[in-house]
């Protein structure tokens, strides 16, 4: 049996705009938790998050989407959200969350899917398109990547994986990352951010800061430290300089074979993200002849901040 924890359903009640029936899907021993929203025969919006989020990132673009027309699902990667989150840090592979997300789709034969990934929901969604292209119509594809040789790594991800190996800012016990999304999102200043993620002290948010940060928080407020691996293991799994890490051998293979995608496909991006930056993603859009739009004001988490303005976006450059 698989050793893991879950998060209380309690601290999913009263989440601002996102009060949706849960849905699971067994993997195995565990809990896959996944939104459901939309007609059950309609095209399908596949919405997938990265780290350190869940599905309530998708909360401003699942009402606009459904009013058009469309079935939204939004899983929760294992150790996210209100997916169930195994305690070995080792447990957590890229090659097993692209298997997990592989049997959902699987067991809700989804068709005619929309992707739309940003962060970790690239490496492990795009996986699927490659996969099973006939299971997919189209692609919107925001601040992410895929591994592949040439790829050069900014400086804001070396920060980022720095962070989390000894010694760094993040690898402390219970790191309170719903803090993050606050600050990325300019409602709460790095001045202010800094101390209370280090000393783990109460933020004294307010309005929507609060509301925001309730939300990400709720994914792990009230578990033991070992409930944090899943987020833990994410930035520990960028291959910086390794073919040993991340399921790297695989991007390079989804990455060459999108290549070729022949279906419809659309770059939108944060062009304030030092994570993944904008002239990476004009040069991906390039190589595929995508349409490619640029948020000037939005940083890595334009879900977070832009929401209305991808459904927007993402419906206009539907073909």
């Amino acid at each position: 049996m698989t050793e893991f924890v879950r998060t209380a359903d309690e601290n999913f009640e009263g989440l601002a705009g996102f009060a949706y029936t849960p849905n699971y899907h067994m993997w195995q021993d565990l809990r896959m938790h996944y939104v459901d929203e939309g007609p059950k025969d309609a095209p399908v919006m596949l919405l997938l998050h990265g780290m350190p989020t869940w599905s309530y990132l998708y909360r401003d673009m699942i009402p606009g989407l459904v009013a058009a027309g469309y079935r939204c699902i939004a899983p929760d990667h294992m150790g996210f959200g209100r997916s169930d989150k195994p305690t070995d840090i080792h447990w957590y592979t890229i090659a097993r969350h692209v298997e997990i997300l592989n049997s959902l789709i699987v067991s809700l034969d989804l068709q005619h899917i929309t992707l739309v990934c940003q962060d970790w929901g690239g490496p492990t969604g795009l996986a699927q398109a490659a996969m099973m292209p006939e299971r997919f119509d189209h692609m919107v594809i925001m601040n992410t990547w895929l591994h592949h040789p040439e790829y050069v790594y900014s400086e804001g991800i070396a920060r980022w994986n720095a962070g989390w190996q000894e010694g760094g800012r993040f690898n402390v016990p219970e790191p309170d990352l719903g803090l993050l999304l606050v600050m990325s999102a300019g409602l709460m200043s790095f001045e202010d951010y800094g101390p209370a993620f280090a000393e783990g002290r109460d933020p004294q948010l307010s309005g929507a800061a609060a509301e925001m940060y309730k939300g990400f928080a709720a994914a792990y407020k009230g578990l033991p430290d070992a409930g944090y691996n899943g987020m833990r293991r994410f930035p520990l799994s960028i291959p910086l300089d390794s073919y040993h890490n991340g399921n790297a051998a695989a991007q390079t293979l989804h990455y060459r074979t999108l290549l070729n995608w022949q279906k419809s496909c659309h770059f939108i991006w944060g062009c304030l993200d030092d994570v993944f930056v904008e002239s990476w993603g004009r040069q991906w859009a390039g190589q595929m002849n995508a349409r490619f739009d640029g948020l000037p004001d939005a940083g890595h988490f334009p879900q977070n901040t832009h929401g209305e303005k991808l459904v927007e976006l993402i419906l206009d450059g539907k073909p």
